[in-house]
């Protein structure tokens, strides 16, 4: 496994992080298999984890609490996410302040945060949703010094929402959060225009999230897949998603290198970035742990392929269905 520093935190974190979120807001999620892959994620390496107490109601982050003491001696550095007061994602410009992240609503979601996972600290906590509209309210900024003098979080960050990667470049120039979310891929590079170089700038950690496009950069997603009742990818995927999903990943299918899955390319795709300090690739088995955490190698990808990859972005504007 190779590490990456963390921004300004300067943590050595694995290039190869945990996403959580399948492992209490999905359906087939089971504690055992998850205890198992997680267990697995700490022999290969993986340090970093990322959950949040809407997954599950809270569920995914006891099973990271879990973790963390099932392995004393391994430094895990462990991340949640605080939601929204109107529990509405993703935020939207009508949404107030008072609606989303009022001082008392951060202070109680962190106190559950740290109940659950069953530690005095957090290494990073983030707001799950966000709006540039609140930048300027002082409120969010203080709560932010309060945590941070009472011991409670060492980082603060921000998941930005779906395809808005420059709706959170206000609030990362306050100078007041360490650390950004957003999703990237080998569609997605639009962070790369102005996010990533304020980041560079800032000092600011690049966590990437949705590496596979949601499945979709995974190949293994067709026109006739459907999904079982309940499970989130079935409001997602919706037809006119889903047929233009499948069409763009077609057109990767004769770049993918023999021996190399589409999955893989994907993940090395990201590597190849260095802004990035880690990724966060769901892994609800084990092999799919066994698959990611292979790529953290160093070799990445060849330089042609990387610039043939690139040619690939894919611009896209939010939705109803896009959530």
């Amino acid at each position: 496994m190779k590490y990456r520093r963390f921004g300004r935190t300067d943590w050595k974190v694995s290039e190869i992080g945990y996403g959580m979120w399948g492992m209490a807001g999905w359906t087939q999620s089971d504690d055992k298999q998850s205890a198992q892959s997680l267990d697995l994620a700490v022999e290969n390496g993986v340090n970093f984890f990322d959950t949040a107490w809407g997954y599950g109601e809270g569920h995914s982050e006891e099973l990271l609490g879990q973790l963390g003491r099932r392995h004393p001696e391994v430094e895990l550095f462990m991340a949640s996410k605080i939601p929204p007061k109107n529990f509405e994602w993703p935020a939207k410009p009508e949404y107030t302040f008072e609606e989303s992240y009022p001082t008392n609503h951060i202070i109680e979601y962190t106190e559950k945060t740290l109940k659950n996972l069953g530690m005095e600290r957090i290494d990073l906590m983030q707001f799950h949703t966000w709006d540039d509209g609140w930048s300027h309210r002082e409120e969010w900024q203080r709560a932010i010094e309060d945590l941070k003098k009472a011991g409670k979080i060492a980082a603060m960050g921000i998941s930005v929402n779906r395809w808005e990667p420059e709706n959170g470049i206000k609030a990362l120039k306050t100078g007041m959060l360490d650390a950004v979310q957003v999703i990237y891929n080998i569609f997605d590079q639009n962070p790369e225009d102005k996010l990533f170089p304020l980041c560079e700038e800032k000092d600011i950690a690049v966590i990437a999230r949705v590496p596979f496009d949601e499945g979709t950069l995974t190949g293994k997603i067709t026109k006739e897949t459907t999904f079982p009742e309940g499970d989130w990818r079935g409001t997602y995927f919706v037809p006119e998603n889903l047929n233009s999903s499948v069409e763009h990943a077609d057109a990767l299918r004769p770049l993918v290198p023999e021996g190399m899955s589409m999955a893989e390319m994907a993940l090395r795709f990201i590597s190849m970035n260095k802004t990035i300090g880690t990724m966060i690739p769901g892994m609800r088995k084990a092999p799919h742990v066994k698959a990611n955490t292979a790529i953290s190698d160093g070799k990445g990808l060849s330089e042609e392929l990387y610039q043939l990859l690139k040619q690939h972005r894919w611009d896209r504007e939010p939705t109803v269905w896009s959530q």
